[in-house]
């Protein structure tokens, strides 16, 4: 089953999530519209990326998310946003997955954390990957920065993922990193990676969109210009089995042998 995905390239409406929401309500009818199955928004998309924010911290259960689930059911298309998430006395830069009924199907909290910024001086980190489904397809979650860290993308790859789809705040400065980390992924992992990033000028940072869904082969299949809206990409598992069958290099990877290798190196037990 091809699965489409709507890449929502949008600006928060700084530190208010109900104007943002109530911006970003015509795109959900849009890419529903469009006959996708999915749509994607980028980092913290309803206040803005604030690695020393507070503000707007919800449960899985606040406005935020109960206003993307109802609107799940509304328009039957399922929903991928990211909000900041309070859960055991503990805040976290969560993504959160929701169905076409309406239901919460998979929560990711962001595992690596954006230190040179201080993020992890306000944020903890999560410690686990985070998988959902959506027709055939079976999808992981990353955010931002973990763009940075190949062995996140083998774990998903390993577990048998079809795509992993990355909401981000990527500073304009940084764009060429952007693509080379998608694609690369995309191809070492020989699976769909779908990069959502967020436009326009902020109080943190500078924007220039750029959102991008690479194939299996590490090829683009979609590509967003710097302005706010939607991007359409057509996902095939076809092409996830068949790169996979061609070169197969998930069984050839030697991960014990590596571990041994670097444990033999440093000394460690």
């Amino acid at each position: 089953m091809v699965i489409t995905v709507a890449m929502a390239q949008v600006k928060a409406v700084w530190e208010n999530p109900k104007a943002t929401l109530d911006l970003v309500t015509p795109l959900i009818g849009q890419a529903s519209a469009n006959k996708a199955d999915l749509i994607c928004f980028p980092e913290q998309f309803a206040t803005g990326w604030d690695p020393h924010s507070r503000r707007h911290a919800e449960t899985d259960r606040g406005m935020i998310v109960s206003a993307l689930s109802e609107m799940a059911k509304k328009y039957r298309i399922a929903i991928l946003g990211s909000f900041r998430l309070v859960e055991g006395g503990s805040l976290f830069n969560a993504a959160v997955a929701i169905g076409s009924e309406g239901d919460v199907i998979g929560i990711y909290k962001k595992m690596h954390l954006f230190s040179p910024d201080k993020e992890d001086s306000e944020y903890t980190p999560g410690e686990d990957i985070a998988i959902f489904s959506i027709g055939d397809m079976e999808f992981g979650m990353a955010i931002c920065y973990d763009l940075r860290f190949s062995s996140l993308f083998h774990i998903y790859a390993a577990a048998g993922v079809d795509g992993v789809i990355v909401p981000a705040a990527w500073p304009e400065k940084r764009m060429d990193a952007w693509e080379i980390f998608i694609r690369s992924h995309a191809l070492e992992d020989q699976m769909f990676v779908i990069g959502v990033n967020t436009t326009g000028i902020t109080p943190v940072g500078s924007y220039q969109g750029g959102s991008l869904a690479a194939s299996p082969h590490g090829e683009v299949l979609a590509r967003a210009g710097p302005a706010k809206g939607l991007t359409l990409a057509t996902l095939d598992p076809i092409l996830v089995e068949e790169a996979r069958r061609a070169i197969p290099a998930a069984r050839d990877r030697k991960p014990g042998l590596y571990h041994a290798i670097y444990r033999n190196r440093t000394g460690q037990e």
